[in-house]
């Protein structure tokens, strides 16, 4: 059977956009996907087959950005580990390399037990938006309290303890429910473990290229029985690309802010967040 999607260019566009800005940014992709199509009262059945390959393309294209920002540190962690970068280069390599594989545990484990239930449970868009609020809470109280700790604060990844790394990637199973942010989650875990706002950032985009790798891989082979029409294609590609250039320039954006604002680098988002998870619900109720 073919398929084809009834989803017009401008939707394809504006989810694009949105995947590309949200994805890095600690704002719930998820929960804008979820939200956005209600707000605007558009008929797109996200679960049907047609949307598969337009949602697997768009996670290629923040893929390819993130992997293109942080080109030199994968580029750094296989030379290290395949020995060209000397002894140092190599126990550095496989210090980060390590870390986040137990990061990454924990959503693997969690997420193959539970996503399905849990999505099917709590994305409907009021939920959604109770989630996005919560979020918001989650930012600010995190920085909130950070700024009244008196801990050292730890400068660089590479002193990331497993302890660490695996606290920071239970702190990304949040994500399972829509509307809580993986990035917001993996950074808030980050902060809590002593790393400053702009290495817990890289670390949490690190972090994020192996979990949408694998639910890449695993669109991929859901939709190998299916007939694609033309212009599924066509708006996926496209998606592909507007997605991957917003992710980039977002990406870029993020990491620049995080590194001139250490101290209040969280409380836009949480603002943000508050008032879009409040204003949705409100939008919705009524």
């Amino acid at each position: 059977m073919e398929y084809a999607t009834p989803m017009t260019l401008l939707q394809a566009l504006i989810l694009a956009i949105t995947q590309g800005i949200t994805e890095p940014f600690p704002v719930s992709s998820l929960g804008h996907a979820v939200l956005l199509p209600s707000l605007l009262h558009w008929s797109l059945d996200q679960h049907s087959p047609f949307f598969l390959p337009f949602l697997t393309m768009l996670h290629v294209g923040t893929l390819v950005a993130l992997a293109h920002v942080f080109w030199s540190d994968w580029v750094g962690i296989i030379r290290g580990i395949g020995g060209l970068d000397g002894t140092r280069g190599r126990t550095q390599a496989l210090h980060l390399c390590i870390r986040l594989v137990v990061a990454t545990i924990p959503a693997v484990i969690i997420g193959g037990l539970f996503e399905h239930h849990l999505r099917a449970i709590f994305a409907t868009p009021l939920a959604v938006a109770s989630f996005l609020t919560l979020n918001g809470v989650l930012l600010l109280a995190t920085e909130w309290r950070l700024k009244r700790t008196s801990s050292p604060t730890l400068r660089d990844i590479a002193q990331l303890s497993l302890k660490d790394a695996f606290i920071i990637g239970c702190w990304q199973c949040l994500a399972l429910l829509p509307g809580l942010s993986r990035s917001g989650a993996t950074i808030n875990g980050g902060l809590t473990r002593g790393l400053s706002a702009l290495a817990a950032t890289r670390f949490s985009l690190l972090l994020a290229q192996p979990i949408i790798l694998a639910a890449t891989a695993k669109e991929t082979w859901q939709m190998r029985h299916l007939s694609l029409s033309t212009s599924i294609i066509e708006q996926s590609l496209i998606g592909a690309v507007i997605a991957g250039l917003t992710a980039l320039i977002c990406s870029r954006l993020l990491l620049r802010f995080f590194n001139e604002e250490d101290n209040k680098a969280l409380t836009p988002f949480g603002i943000y967040c508050i008032i879009a998870g409040i204003g949705s619900g409100l939008w919705l109720a009524l």
